[in-house]
């Protein structure tokens, strides 16, 4: 039973998904900070003091809180906005190893030396 759960545990898919779940929640608190301490601030403030409200989370109408809603919108298209551009490089950078693969392949199905020479062999002897 030990042996089939290190197997589970370390399989390349449940690690990968460890890793990216750390990742994501390392870059979330980024993002996160980004939008409390970067963007509030400096493009926020000036709609911020026309509501007369100093924090965004302070934000209400008519008793409904939408200023840690409109933080949390703010949030997910940032994310959404770094992630497609990390998976665009991605599939980038996949494409061009996809086509280096293809390349070695290709070389891989050129003649031999030897059969080269013995295709120039073959000419020679037909004159």
């Amino acid at each position: 039973m030990i042996k089939e759960l290190k197997e589970f545990l370390f399989k390349g898919n449940v690690l990968d998904l460890a890793v990216a779940v750390v990742m994501g929640a390392a870059f979330n608190a980024i993002i996160t900070s980004l939008v409390s301490d970067v963007i509030t601030p400096a493009i926020l403030n000036p709609i911020l003091k026309a509501a007369k409200v100093e924090n965004i989370a302070n934000l209400s109408w008519n008793g409904i809180a939408y200023g840690s809603f409109l933080s949390a919108v703010i949030n997910f298209l940032i994310v959404g906005i770094t992630l497609f551009f990390v998976v665009k490089a991605a599939n980038k950078a996949m494409a061009v190893g996809k086509k280096e693969e293809e390349v070695v392949e290709e070389e891989a199905a050129a003649p031999t030396q030897e059969e080269l020479l013995a295709e120039i062999r073959d000419l020679l002897a037909n004159k």
